[in-house]
């Protein structure tokens, strides 16, 4: 006969807890791209036509905009459901955003009219379509954001054997790398994997991790064309 008062064997203390470091990473990148992007508005503003600041001061928004949001959506425990679920659409809102914001100084600085002109329309028209979806429909599936921004973020490609022409190798190289980092982080969030250290750092900072590295390489391939 077994004794009812035998205590049962606790729950794993990780499961359904959000890891110690969720949000961190994100955290000191809003305040890194905030630093480094003051310093590279200001040397587009010594380098480059009044166009060009306006494209970089975009960027630079959008950056701060990502880790910014990302980094209180995340690090704040949000127990009101409300409050909770216009963080997240505002979250993913702002991936979008920032897509189309990394276009921007790329598009302006390295590609001939008119072509700039139709692939910021696109982007941004992407981006529109995007918020749209996340803020109307804030449960979709993690799969199909994924999606829409790994092909929004690889429109590039119709366009790259002008930028190479015009930025040269080294600028499509980072913009690559860094596009293979941000779809592997997006492709590894959709699939929820890998755990490395559950409870701490989980699939979703890997996910963090490779936003990080992607964005640092584009940021370099911005400030190549600045100076090219």
């Amino acid at each position: 006969m077994t004794d009812s008062s035998t205590p049962t064997r606790p729950a794993d203390p990780a499961a359904g807890v959000k890891p110690v470091l969720r949000g961190v990473i994100h955290t000191y990148a809003a305040f890194v791209a905030a630093a480094v992007g003051v310093v590279l508005i200001v040397g587009t503003a010594m380098h480059r036509s009044a166009p060009a600041v306006v494209a970089v001061v975009v960027y630079v928004i959008t950056i701060c905009g990502l880790f910014g949001t990302s980094s209180v959506y995340h690090r704040i425990d949000w127990r009101n459901p409300r409050a909770r679920i216009a963080m997240k659409r505002a979250d993913h809102s702002m991936i979008f955003v920032f897509i189309a914001g990394t276009y921007s100084p790329f598009c302006v600085m390295g590609l001939d009219s008119p072509t700039r002109w139709w692939v910021l329309g696109v982007v941004w028209a992407g981006a529109v379509v995007g918020v749209a979806l996340k803020m109307i429909w804030p449960a979709s599936p993690r799969w199909l954001g994924v999606v829409l921004y790994i092909v929004l973020g690889w429109v590039i490609i119709a366009v790259s054997p002008m930028l190479v022409h015009n930025t040269g190798v080294a600028v499509i190289v980072l913009l690559a790398v860094g596009g293979v980092f941000y779809s592997l982080g997006g492709v590894l969030y959709a699939l929820r994997w890998p755990e490395p250290w559950p409870g701490v750092f989980g699939h979703h900072e890997v996910f963090h991790a490779c936003t990080a590295i992607a964005a640092t390489l584009h940021y370099i391939a911005v400030w190549l064309v600045v100076i090219g």
